[in-house]
């Protein structure tokens, strides 16, 4: 079955908005997550042929609350709840449209729920599987094929999950005070992890998807629309924008991965360039710079130069410094050697790497690998280069990444 584009898009939008609501009105987020699910794929089925309802919102509401009722008086063993549901909801609200809440208070839910999804107490892949669930509107079969695991897998740990949230009492309720600074961190950290995997996938036959650096974009301006003054979320869509305007170019005719110093920056997406060099521009000066301001710089930096010789690399290596200071990080490590080497030769920026290599967690990882080969080209040593590119495309779990690596390497062992 093929959604239309239109009706996709406006059910993932309406998808937060309807489990909040029968979160407020019922508060069990196993079910009331089932249950909109099952409205979600009963729209998907019906609009398409039917036509979109005069108010899609509450024809969801309607239909997922009547799911609700209807799983609570199927299970036997929870017949009490069945009874104070009854008496809490009578049978006539569920036809109606007294449950939809103002713009705003939609709005307010959304950011409660990508709050509630972003709980410290689950996982990493937890966060985000349920995020991408819950406020994202993915099913789990498409969640599953973004991060390549079995549906089964995916289905397991969307599943203890919205368990573990269950047994915690979770409430749909904003944190307040010192939690909230530290939990909105959270909720930008998954976005973050979202978007990351979307841009540059872990695995697979593909170097992208699409969809989910998209619902990343889409997650993080509705953030950015509720703490409009915070400058670290306003960083972070401005570092999305920058990123994803490259996509166009990051890949040849065969699908293959082209660096950013071989991308056609003719084929960069301008309309998200200027939308994230303003909105950086405009949240720089306003406070103290946080790391995914600092990202975004270096990107809006890069987005500037018109030629890769023309890039600034003075100010991109000044800005990793800075990056740095925000904590330990072998990523930012090694794209600063990169800057080193740009600004004061290949070789000081291997002295850096050489340094990730002398540790063990750092040691094999083909980033290091490939960006050790990437420094050694540009001082000239051929023979270890090609060696380089080979060890890091064997351990490129990637298959355009692997590729490149592997291409790269033929090309240094051929006659000069």
């Amino acid at each position: 079955m093929r959604v239309p584009h239109e009706v996709e898009g406006l059910l993932r939008e309406l998808a937060p908005q309807v489990l909040a609501a029968l979160l407020r009105r019922y508060g069990t987020f196993d079910t009331c997550e089932d249950a909109v699910q099952e409205a979600l794929l009963a729209a998907a089925v019906q609009w398409p042929e039917q036509g979109v309802p005069d108010s899609p919102r509450s024809w969801l509401v309607t239909v997922a609350s009547r799911r609700l009722v209807d799983q609570v008086r199927s299970e036997a063993a929870r017949r009490r709840r069945e009874d104070a549901l009854a008496l809490a909801t009578p049978q006539s609200a569920l036809l109606s449209h007294a449950a939809d809440t103002a713009p705003a208070a939609d709005l307010d839910d959304s950011l409660a729920l990508l709050f509630l999804c972003c709980r410290p107490s689950l996982s990493a892949p937890s966060r985000i599987a349920l995020t991408l669930r819950a406020v994202g509107g993915l099913t789990t079969a498409q969640i599953a094929a973004a991060f390549l695991v079995p549906e089964a897998t995916m289905a397991q740990r969307i599943s203890r999950a919205k368990q573990a949230v269950r047994a915690e009492g979770a409430r749909l309720a904003l944190p307040e005070g010192a939690e909230a600074a530290e939990r909105l961190a959270d909720v930008r950290h998954v976005l973050y992890l979202i978007f990351n995997e979307g841009y540059t996938a872990s695995g697979g036959a593909d170097l992208t998807v699409p969809e989910l650096s998209a619902e990343a974009i889409r997650l993080t301006r509705l953030l950015h629309r509720l703490v409009p003054r915070d400058a670290e979320t306003a960083g972070l869509l401005a570092l999305m924008l920058l990123t994803d305007a490259r996509r166009p170019a990051r890949t040849s005719a065969d699908g293959g991965l082209v660096p950013l110093a071989e991308q056609d920056r003719g084929r960069w997406d301008g309309r998200l360039l200027a939308e994230g060099l303003d909105l950086i521009g405009r949240t720089l000066p306003r406070g103290e710079a946080g790391p995914y301001q600092v990202q975004a710089a270096i990107a809006a930096v890069h987005a500037e130069a018109g030629r890769t010789e023309d890039t600034d690399w003075p100010q991109v290596l000044v800005l990793y410094e800075l990056l740095e200071r925000f904590g330990p990080n072998p990523v930012v490590t090694l794209n600063r050697a990169v800057a080193v080497a740009m600004v004061h030769g290949p070789d000081a920026g291997l002295d850096l790497v050489e340094a990730l290599r002398a540790d063990r967690r750092t040691a094999r990882h083909h980033r290091v690998l490939a960006t050790r080969a990437h420094l050694l080209e540009l001082r000239g040593d051929r023979e270890a280069a090609a060696q380089a590119y080979r060890e890091a495309a064997a351990r490129t779990a990637g298959a355009p990444e692997r590729r490149h690596l592997a291409a790269r390497a033929r090309s240094l062992e051929a006659p000069a």
